[in-house]
């Protein structure tokens, strides 16, 4: 957190000095016409997961949109399945522009704003639609413009689908609160997910996306929440035995931005690179849905996993029982932003 109160303080410095100098949002030194196919502008773009999962051929496509929209002056370099950055160092690449774009889980954006932990609330959405309700919202808007990033010299651009977690594991199948006890699970970082297995009398350990596979191989770890894309191209089938279709909660991704570096950008360029976003975020939206009912065939299919298809009164059961995490961090997470999300139903 000191580190993190560090960094807020120097990039609320160089925002303030940067509005002394009176420089426009998408202006630089540099003009568009200083940079051509063969010396483009470089957005370099660094995220964890594989290129065949939906953040990577939404990477991809966005990287293809916007080489043919400023007719390769600007070239978006992607980095998949945690090359340069894994899960626990992106966002610091980020703020000391190391690189300039990012597409991490929302819950990640917990070391500056402990609100985005909305994600993990259990059961909080519904269905798909209440989820692209949510995105269109204002409710959404304002924590995409919330002065926390600001203050970190960062900019939330969209958001990028990857669909509803389900619980999996190696014991036995997962459907009352009984059938978690004793268990261990791999979780992403924050106290909401902590709470969540510990409500379910289980326990959890954080551990990196890119290292999981690994971890569920060497019985590190029991078991794993993912959506059924994840579970796939991550082929974590290989190594769980057992999949609830829960829907207990969502893993959905941030477009994340260097302030600095993107206001930089010539305006003509960011025009056209930010309508590539808008593309590419619209492939996204529509290719999630697609992408996980393929998964869960393929896991299916796969013939080596037990999938049980959870009734809704098994959800309700579920979601009866992690009350408590409501109770727990309602005022953490803001009654606000939790009703603002459940009122869009």
């Amino acid at each position: 957190m000191k580190k993190w109160l560090l960094l807020t303080v120097i990039s609320a410095l160089v925002l303030v000095l940067a509005a002394c100098g009176g420089k426009e949002e998408g202006s630089d030194a540099k003009s568009a016409d200083e940079y051509t196919a063969d010396k483009p502008l470089i957005i370099k773009f660094s995220h964890v997961t594989a290129i065949d999962s939906v953040k990577g051929k939404a990477a991809d496509k966005f990287a293809e949109l916007v080489k043919e929209k400023t007719e390769g002056k600007v070239k978006v370099e992607v980095y998949p399945s945690s090359q340069l950055y894994g899960d626990n160092d992106e966002l610091d690449a980020l703020v000391s522009g190391n690189v300039h774009m990012i597409a991490p889980s929302v819950t990640k954006m917990v070391k500056i704003d402990p609100r985005w932990q909305y994600v993990d609330m259990p059961f909080l959405f519904e269905n798909d639609e209440h989820v692209q309700a949510f995105f269109n919202s204002d409710v959404a808007k304002d924590l995409m413009n919330s002065d926390q990033l600001s203050a970190n010299d960062i900019k939330g651009l969209a958001f990028w689908p990857n669909g509803f977690k389900h619980f999996s594991n190696n014991k036995n199948p997962l459907v009352t609160v009984e059938d978690f006890k004793g268990l261990k699970f791999r979780a992403q970082a924050g106290q909401v997910l902590e709470a969540q297995f510990k409500t379910l009398g289980a326990g959890s350990a954080t551990i990196a996306f890119g290292e999981t596979y690994a971890a569920l191989q060497q019985g590190t770890v029991d078991g794993a929440e993912n959506p059924y894309n994840n579970f796939d191209t991550m082929k974590f089938y290989e190594v769980q035995k057992y999949l609830s279709t829960s829907a207990h909660g969502r893993l959905d991704y941030g477009i994340f931005v260097n302030k600095t570096f993107w206001d930089s950008i010539p305006a003509d360029l960011l025009t056209q690179v930010e309508e590539a976003l808008t593309e590419a975020t619209t492939f996204a939206q529509e290719l999630a849905a697609d992408e996980n009912a393929k998964s869960l065939e393929n896991v299916k299919a796969s013939g080596v996993v037990e999938v049980y298809e959870m009734s809704q009164e098994e959800r309700d059961a579920l979601k009866e029982a992690l009350q408590p995490v409501y109770e727990e961090f309602s005022e953490t997470i803001t009654p606000e932003l939790i009703e603002g999300i459940e009122a869009l139903k």
